[in-house]
This record gives C-alpha cells, sequence and structure tokens, in this order.
C-alpha cells in the first residue's frame, strides 16, 4: 500500500531514504517496520526539541480544543501574545516588535518588504552561498546550489552577490578572508548598487546549506559598520541557526553584533508551521499597514506549539545542552579526522556542526560525501549533505541529544566511513 501511494506523490520532493515513517520518539525515528534510526536530521532543522514532545504535544492538543484559527488581521488570540511575551526576554535588545507567517521563504520576503519600505530604497545584498527559500524573491536571493533556481528565470531583480567569508574554501587564514570579503562588499557598493540604492544585507550568521560555515565575528561586525555608515539595514536570517541551534537562543550572539531585523522559523514551534521576524518598533512603523499578511501567519495552534518550545527549552536549559553536546560531537568527529583525511575540515557553533570531504588535491570530494551518507543510513543514522558541491556532511541532532546518543551516532558514522 505504502509504495502505491508513494507513486503518486510527486517527483519534485528528492526524498534522500526510501524511509516510511510511523512516528517520533526524542531523537529517534521509527518506520512502519519497527525500525528505530537515530535522526541527526531534526527535519532539517526543525525539530529541535525532539520528536514529539509531551510538552509540545499538550499545548497542541489543548489549544487545538479551544481555537484553531483566528486571521491576525481580523482578531487577536492568546497564543500569539503569549509568544510575544516567550520571545521579548531571548531576542536581541532593542528589537521589540513581531511579524509571524508560515514558512522560512515566507518571513525572508516579508523580511525584504520591510526593508524597502524601512529606508524607500529597491535593492538587496546577500552572500555566496547562501540559502533564503525557493520562492520567486528567494531564489534570487539564494545562491548555494543552482538546481534551487535553474530553470525558473527570469527571476526578481534588485538582488546583489558578495562573498561569505569561508576561509577553508579559499585555503585562507580567517583575518585573510575577512578582509578580502569586506572589500569585496565596499567594491560592491561602489561598483554595483550604490549605497542610496541599497534596502538591506541579508546574512546567516551560520551559512547553512551553503556548508555549515560561521561568520568570523570580525566579518559580522564588519557589516555591522557599513550598515551603520550607509543607513543599510542587516537582516540576520536565523531561521536554520537559530533557537539554540548553535548554543545561543540566535547564532549571531556569538559575536554581539545586534541586526536591525532579525529572521526565524524551524526550530521556533518544534514542527509546527510557523516563522516570525523581529525589528524595532521605529522600523516596523514604516511598513506600511496592509502593503503584507497573509491567512494563516500565525496560526493559533502554531503559536501555542512555539510557547511550548520557548519555555520548555528554558526550563529543560536544551540551549545549553546544545553548546555542552556540541564539543562532545566536534572533539569526536576532530579524533575521526585524524583517521579519515577525507575529512578535510570539522566546523560549527553548538549542534550544527559540518564535517567537509575533500580529496588529495583539496578538491571537494561529493561522492565520498553521499557515499558515507548513505552508509550511515544502512546503520540506522540519519544525516544530510550540503554544501554547493554536496561534499559536506552536516550534523543537526535535536537538542535534547545525550552524550551516549552522540556517542552511538559517531560509532555508526565510524562503521560507515569504513564501509
Amino acid at each position: 500500500m505504502d509504495e502505491k501511494m508513494l507513486s503518486h506523490l510527486s517527483g519534485v520532493w528528492n526524498r534522500a531514504w526510501p524511509l516510511v515513517v510511523d512516528h517520533g520518539e526524542g531523537p529517534y525515528l521509527i518506520d512502519t517496520a519497527g525500525r528505530s534510526y537515530l535522526d541527526f536530521t531534526s527535519g532539517i532543522g526543525v525539530t529541535n526539541t525532539g520528536h514529539a514532545h509531551p510538552r509540545v504535544v499538550a499545548a497542541i492538543q489543548e489549544q487545538a480544543a479551544k481555537l484553531l484559527h483566528g486571521q491576525a488581521a481580523l482578531v487577536a488570540h492568546q497564543p500569539m501574545l503569549r509568544l510575544v511575551e516567550e520571545l521579548l526576554p531571548i531576542v536581541p535588545r532593542p528589537l521589540d516588535t513581531f511579524f509571524f507567517t508560515n514558512s522560512g521563504a515566507e518571513v525572508i520576503e516579508g523580511a525584504v518588504k520591510l526593508a524597502r519600505h524601512a529606508t524607500k530604497r529597491p535593492n538587496v545584498i546577500v552572500m555566496q552561498g547562501s540559502f533564503h527559500g525557493r520562492t520567486n524573491a528567494t531564489m534570487a536571493m539564494t545562491t548555494s546550489k543552482t538546481i534551487y533556481r535553474a530553470g525558473y528565470a527570469p527571476l526578481a531583480s534588485g538582488v546583489f552577490v558578495t562573498p561569505f567569508p569561508y576561509a577553508y574554501r579559499y585555503g585562507w587564514d580567517e583575518a585573510t578572508t575577512v578582509r578580502f570579503c569586506l572589500r569585496e562588499l565596499k567594491l560592491l557598493l561602489k561598483s554595483q548598487t550604490a549605497p542610496e540604492e541599497t534596502a538591506a544585507i541579508v546574512i546567516e550568521p551560520v551559512l547553512g546549506e551553503g556548508g555549515y560555515v560561521p561568520a568570523p565575528d570580525a566579518y559580522l561586525h564588519g557589516l555591522r559598520e557599513i550598515c551603520d555608515h550607509y543607513g543599510i539595514l542587516l537582516v540576520a536570517d536565523e531561521i536554520q541557526a537559530g533557537f539554540g541551534r548553535a548554543g545561543k537562543w540566535f547564532s549571531i550572539e556569538h559575536s554581539g553584533v545586534v541586526p536591525d531585523v532579525l529572521v526565524m522559523a524551524k526550530g521556533l514551534a518544534s514542527g509546527m508551521p510557523l516563522a516570525g521576524l523581529a525589528s524595532r518598533r521605529d522600523l516596523m512603523d514604516r511598513w506600511i499597514p496592509g502593503s503584507h499578511g497573509g491567512t494563516y501567519g500565525g496560526n493559533a495552534v502554531c503559536c501555542a506549539a512555539a510557547v511550548a518550545t520557548i519555555q520548555l527549552m528554558r526550563d529543560e536549559k536544551l540551549v545549553e545542552n546544545a553548546a555542552a553536546m556540541g564539543e562532545v560531537l566536534m572533539n569526536g568527529l576532530r579524533q575521526l579526522q585524524a583517521q579519515h583525511p577525507e575529512i578535510g575540515d570539522v566546523r560549527g557553533r553548538g549542534l550544527m556542526i559540518a564535517s567537509e570531504f575533500t580529496d588529495a588535491q583539496g578538491e571537494p570530494w561529493t561522492d565520498r560525501a553521499k557515499a558515507v551518507a548513505r552508509a550511515a543510513y544502512q546503520q540506522g543514522l540519519l544525516l544530510l549533505t550540503c554544501g554547493s558541491y554536496d561534499n559536506v556532511i552536516r550534523w543537526i541532532p535535536p537538542l535534547i541529544v545525550s552524550a551516549s546518543q552522540i556517542e552511538d551516532g559517531l560509532e555508526k558514522f565510524q562503521a560507515a566511513l569504513e564501509a
């Protein structure tokens, strides 16, 4: 029955494995045959609290019995107001005003629209290797892989690309890479999009689909200085790196830099479709009422799930656990790197970690990375690749993960490397 029904699903979903899941428990997915898989993908950074966390499930059930939907332009509802109350202490000050929608791509489009209204400027700058979504506007902002945009031209205009400080790819030290990338950004502002026509610079503080690359603190400080000098808004895309994933509530906190707009999704509601952006009141007041919106944005059940997510993350110290378990995972991967020189780089923050595969000449080794990911699946470990060449295996365990579960994952990974 499952195979027959699968044949009726669009092939545009490029399924990673022939896996039909019955249910999930914490860091595990269990298929319809009863086999358990250690899920170190977290639904691509979504189920940060693990699968079916009892507190999130209870919040969803309770809210579903009260109110499923209250359209935000028509009525206010308590779950959204409680979510604002929970977010205010954890977003960087002075960000204090919120907009909610359904998905990461939608909220990035919202952030760009806000920036254009607030600055009265048309253009945006994104980073090489970025991923911001697959809608028309966000495709134009996505540069990590051609598959996300090929065949869909013409794409939205007004998008310009600057190098991301990916030191391992350049083969330079971090300081040299930062100097180069800031110089190239300044050249872009002189040669392609003038500051007076540039509304925003959008950056993932930890590059996601582009290879799980943390932006150096010095680079983020350089961006902040350039934005302040020219009146350009700095937008932090925390869709994948936020909500504890990088060992802080938001990954940009590692640098101490405060963006003008902070974008969140994925881990916000433990798997329910919810995204949001935070900004200052003075910027939000320049967003013309009615010029943006959405039917389902800030859905009552999704907001209730998000409230429960934030509360349990705080109560169970999941942000702190992400930082601690990230060290365990990083140390284990570096030990394996010493035995397997094809792992050219191990990097990351918190539980957002990359192992990049390169050959003896230092070139991306895509086949090796994909073969190891396939072998890991056979061992009962779910891992994904990323990077423009798909030569990076990314580690995205749920933030509830224990040291013993990480050790189990590393043992399975070692077996996959040797398979």
